[in-house]
């Protein structure tokens, strides 16, 4: 693990994964900066990862952990929902981290910031997709809407996406900075008169427009059935996130499975549903104040355990 890197939750994942008893074949589907991974391995001498990365700069950090741990490290620089095309199971436990890691944020040019005027690039894989600014300058204004509205959950999308159809052509839309000028122009609430005015007047649309240029919550709706599926019996998936649209996708993953319903509008009879395992919390785990105090960027994180059953 790098300086600057801190893996959130780490010691309730280590917990929840029982990786201390050893003889553990984990997956990190989202290596990052080697974190988790490296407590995993150091927690037992036996414990064996397999870890994913979608971000090439993973690879060197990758390389460096390989070298401590030659024969128990192993690392693939795809994206997590490949697992099933280079990887088989059964894993003992699996984590997935959602969250961008602190180099995403503080590497100026990868465009995720905009503490930073930087090519408005956003994303994860950049040798893969389409920059931030090419979806913003060409994306149909349904995709807008959907990343701005739904991804961003911005109240005033309307203005939003008006605005970004406007710009378009201006040069507006390429660089972090003069996006994020632009939010705050027309997205800007006074103090004190609307809840989260705290927020720069970016800040959701930018999160809204990096989930879509990265496609983040359909991959994470690929990703859990075949998780589930590479899991041995009684093993266990956690995955840590860091917004409601990806903890809502969990949560109703993880009650789908333990036979309950997913919301309060779900009527189906009860003798229709199927038992695969245990939530092991009924309510995500979430971090400590000391932990908050200690790394600000983990406030908003919400870990969910579940237990596959023996018989699934």
């Amino acid at each position: 693990m790098e300086s600057g890197h801190v893996p959130v939750l780490c010691d309730e994942v280590l917990a929840a994964l029982e990786v201390s008893a050893g003889g553990r074949r984990v997956l990190d589907g989202t290596f990052g900066g080697g974190g988790h991974t490296r407590a995993i391995l150091e927690a037992a001498s036996d414990n064996t990862v397999v870890a994913f990365d979608t971000d090439p700069e993973a690879e060197a950090r990758a390389a460096a952990l390989a070298a401590v741990f030659p024969d128990r490290f192993t690392f693939h620089g795809i994206n997590f929902e490949q697992l099933a095309e280079v990887v088989s199971g059964p894993f003992d436990a699996m984590l997935f981290d959602l969250g961008l890691s602190s180099y995403h944020f503080d590497t100026p040019e990868r465009g995720f910031s905009f503490r930073f005027d930087a090519p408005a690039d956003m994303r994860l894989d950049p040798r893969q997709g389409q920059p931030a600014s090419v979806f913003l300058e060409t994306a149909a204004r349904e995709d807008l809407v959907r990343a701005i509205r739904d991804y961003g959950e911005e109240p005033r999308w309307r203005l939003a996406v008006e605005t970004i159809l406007k710009a378009r052509g201006t040069g507006r839309l390429q660089r972090t900075g003069s996006l994020a000028a632009l939010f705050e122009e027309v997205l800007r609430v006074p103090p004190g008169r609307a809840r989260g005015s705290h927020l720069h007047p970016a800040t959701r649309a930018f999160q809204g427009i990096r989930i879509a240029v990265n496609r983040e919550l359909e991959v994470l709706e690929t990703l859990l059935p075949a998780a589930f599926e590479a899991l041995s019996e009684g093993g266990r998936l956690a995955v840590i996130s860091f917004h409601s649209l990806e903890d809502r996708i969990v949560k109703r993953f993880f009650r789908r499975l333990s036979g309950r319903p997913e919301t309060r509008l779900d009527r189906v009879p009860q003798d229709f549903r199927s038992v695969s395992g245990r939530e092991l919390s009924r309510r995500p785990i979430t971090p400590s104040e000391e932990e908050i105090a200690r790394n600000p960027r983990a406030r908003s994180a919400k870990l969910r355990v579940f237990e596959k059953s023996a018989r699934a």
